[in-house]
């Protein structure tokens, strides 16, 4: 039996982050998109309803499940103990969803939603900092994995205090074990690392994984024009996996040699208008099963 799932996230429909992009496909319209591509899980979308009562059986009747819901931290700015107050909905929604998988970024200071303001001008903290920070996300996340069974996945994140193989492994190291990663092969691309290197130094903590492939020529020229990640993201700097630059073979092997159980979630932000999304999404689905396959996940 296979140990991995396919799941894929409402991104290729509508941005999050810039909801003028897909802002007018409806919630159905994804859903069910999503069920004809072959995907059987998804992750939360600002347009899903966050009432258990309302989601699970909207789920159900596309035959999806929750595979993981995006939390945005305020850690900089809150308590560990506040943080924990203030993501009680969101564990009560995860719970009653089975979903133990919390897809975790950092916000509180972040300029990746923020089209006018360049990723060169993202925070970089000091070590005391990240001492601090790290201290923290423990205490969130094991909170998490001993009260709930819910795995604290933290998602680096380009434009955030979490951007470079550098970080992620800065994290990682100051961290407890209960703190688990999101390993997005996208961002990690775009932030000058390499995915197979945080696989194969981490797998044994990736919580969850995000599937996006990345387009090396737009990022380059984003870089080298300093622009803003939204910017990028409308130049087409994400795509669904294998229709870009990362090496969906060496990832896979990475994968199943560190015996990757979960989800394998497509994340890629697209425009729709330019990027038809069911066509992405069959694309996706498709490529990474056909993957998964060839390395026996």
């Amino acid at each position: 039996m296979s140990k991995v799932r396919f799941g894929i996230s409402p991104l290729t429909w509508t941005n999050d982050d810039m909801p003028e992009l897909g802002g007018e496909i409806p919630l159905e319209t994804c859903l069910s998109e999503m069920a004809e591509a072959g995907f059987t899980g998804t992750e939360l979308g600002t347009k899903y309803p966050r009432d258990p009562d309302v989601l699970i059986p909207l789920l159900d009747k596309h035959n999806l499940v929750l595979a993981s819901g995006w939390y945005s931290g305020n850690l900089m700015t809150l308590s560990a103990q506040e943080e924990i107050q203030a993501m009680q909905p969101h564990i009560r929604l995860l719970k009653a969803a089975k979903c133990q998988a919390m897809v975790y970024g950092e916000v509180s200071n972040t300029v990746h939603g923020d089209i006018n303001i360049p990723t060169s001008q993202r925070v970089i903290l000091s070590m005391d900092e990240w001492k601090s920070y790290a201290a923290k996300l423990s205490e969130v996340a094991s909170y998490l994995y001993h009260e709930h069974d819910i795995k604290l996945s933290f998602h680096h994140h380009v434009g955030t205090i979490c951007e470079t193989e550098e970080d992620i492994n800065l994290l990682m190291e100051l961290t407890a074990p209960e703190v688990f990663l999101t390993l997005d092969t996208g961002h990690v691309t775009y932030g000058g690392g390499d995915p197979v290197t945080m696989i194969k130094r981490w797998g044994h903590r990736i919580g969850h994984m995000h599937f996006k492939d990345l387009r090396l020529n737009v990022m380059e020229t984003a870089r080298a024009e300093d622009k803003s990640f939204l910017n990028a993201v409308l130049d087409g700097v994400f795509t669904v996996p294998g229709t870009g630059d990362v090496n969906y073979d060496e990832v896979f092997a990475a994968l199943k040699e560190r015996d990757y159980e979960g989800w394998l979630l497509v994340e890629a932000e697209q425009d729709p208008a330019k990027a038809n999304p069911l066509e992405y999404a069959k694309i996706a689905y498709q490529n990474i099963t056909q993957y998964a396959n060839k390395y026996q996940l």
